[in-house]
């Protein structure tokens, strides 16, 4: 049996210039593909709208990357404050609130077209080493 090297390991040398303060906020029009399908109205779903919030987490952070490096998501902790018809038009804005090895803590919330906020929270990311990444994974299905 292998042996597990704890998920720290993975990080290498994200570039310095990552650290707290930075921000980004990106518009993005909902689709037929983000409502909640549960509900007899075409809604946003909070899982798309988290999905919305890490995207945006993402894009902050691959510019400041390794190019073997990327980032996985270890933690959400996000509410839906208000409903959003499908067809608006939602902006997200994503800000690094601490950098702790290879840990990345954001802020992040969600406004839709009417100005009105519809979601807020923290997330998660852990920078992870692609290559050593791909071969743990591997390593886990023989």
């Amino acid at each position: 049996m292998a042996t597990r090297e704890p998920l720290a390991c993975y990080i290498a040398g994200m570039k310095s210039q990552l650290s707290p303060g930075l921000s980004r906020t990106a518009t993005y029009l909902t689709t037929l593909e983000m409502r909640a399908r549960q509900l007899a109205r075409d809604v946003f779903s909070t899982p798309a709208m988290i999905g919305l919030m890490e995207r945006t987490c993402v894009e902050l952070t691959e510019p400041y990357l390794e190019e073997n490096e990327q980032t996985v998501g270890i933690h959400v902790d996000v509410r839906h404050l208000a409903p959003t018809n499908i067809g608006q038009s939602v902006t997200v804005t994503a800000e690094l609130l601490e950098v702790k090895g290879n840990k990345l803590r954001y802020t992040v919330s969600a406004t839709n077209d009417q100005n009105v906020k519809i979601g807020d929270g923290t997330h998660g990311r852990a920078v992870i080493n692609t290559a050593r990444f791909a071969k743990d994974s591997e390593a886990d299905r023989t």
